[in-house]
């Protein structure tokens, strides 16, 4: 009787173990600097296991579930109002290896997947200042990162030295994170178990970058989204990334279709000057 009970609470152990921890975080985002009332909010998910966290959105999921239950049974007449209602401002996913201390930044132009290691540190000044937020005593601190002034609250009730987006580093977790501009926040708001870390299959082509040359690369996508297309469709071959590599990715579309799509693409950078990273 023993060994049996001995088996079951091995058994148990390696079931929580290979469990992961879902924080979910409420994101609020005032993308457009010309409109700062139109604010954005949605929710996004910071999944931990021992070895690793992933950050991305919750409507990254559902997309994604939609499209993968597409693909198993070849029908793609789902409904196509919903897709655009589960369209996200946080189009990418953050990986941070708890090993290494690599943290790494994949994210979509046009068909291409980009990857490049973040190469900046996050360098913490811990405050004296403490503050119950939901159930945790947390204590502030501030750092400036990536051209924004930011103000985290951290709990050591939690034994992950994580957050969201790209933050961490703090002795335990980021429970609230905001810019001094009040553009952007990031709340926790849940916490769960899940049966395991949602395993994400990108698609296109993946082009592993230095970050500088990524940020170049959406820069020209932003200024001009339309020759951006046209560059990706010509593209054929070539090594780095002077040019988009699509090689072949992209088809011509129908003249009215791709100047309808040029015009949406361009009204929507407009709308999206403030991005959460400005330097």
């Amino acid at each position: 009787m023993k060994k049996l009970g001995l088996f079951f609470l091995a058994l148990t152990s390696q079931f929580f173990f290979a469990q992961a921890t879902r924080f979910v975080y409420q994101v609020s985002m005032k993308p457009d600097s010309t409109n700062r009332n139109n604010i954005k909010t949605e929710n996004a998910y910071l999944d931990i296991t021992p070895e690793k966290s992933v950050f991305y959105a919750e409507n990254r999921l559902k997309r994604d579930s939609i499209m993968g239950k597409a693909r198993q049974t070849g029908s793609f007449n789902f409904d196509r109002s919903q897709m655009q209602s589960l369209r996200t401002n946080l189009d990418f996913l953050i990986e941070k290896d708890y090993k290494t201390g690599k943290k790494l930044y994949n994210a979509r132009i046009l068909r291409d997947q980009y990857s490049y290691e973040e190469d900046r540190q996050m360098d913490w000044k811990i405050l004296p200042e403490i503050a119950t937020i939901g159930e945790y005593k947390t204590q502030k601190a501030q750092t400036d990162f990536a051209g924004r002034t930011w103000s985290a609250w951290f709990t050591t009730e939690v034994s992950f030295q994580d957050g969201p987006y790209k933050f961490s580093g703090l002795p335990g977790l980021i429970v609230k994170v905001e810019d001094a501009k009040g553009d952007y926040s990031f709340d926790l708001k849940e916490t769960k178990k899940i049966a395991e870390m949602q395993d994400f299959n990108q698609r296109g082509n993946l082009v592993k970058v230095k970050r500088k040359d990524f940020e170049k690369q959406e820069a020209q996508f932003r200024k001009d989204p339309a020759a951006f297309v046209q560059a990706a469709m010509g593209a054929r071959g070539g090594s780095g990334i002077s040019a988009p590599q699509s090689r072949g990715s992209m088809r011509s579309p129908d003249p009215n279709q791709r100047r309808q799509m040029e015009t949406r693409m361009a009204e929507e950078q407009k709308k999206n000057n403030n991005p959460i990273e400005l330097k």
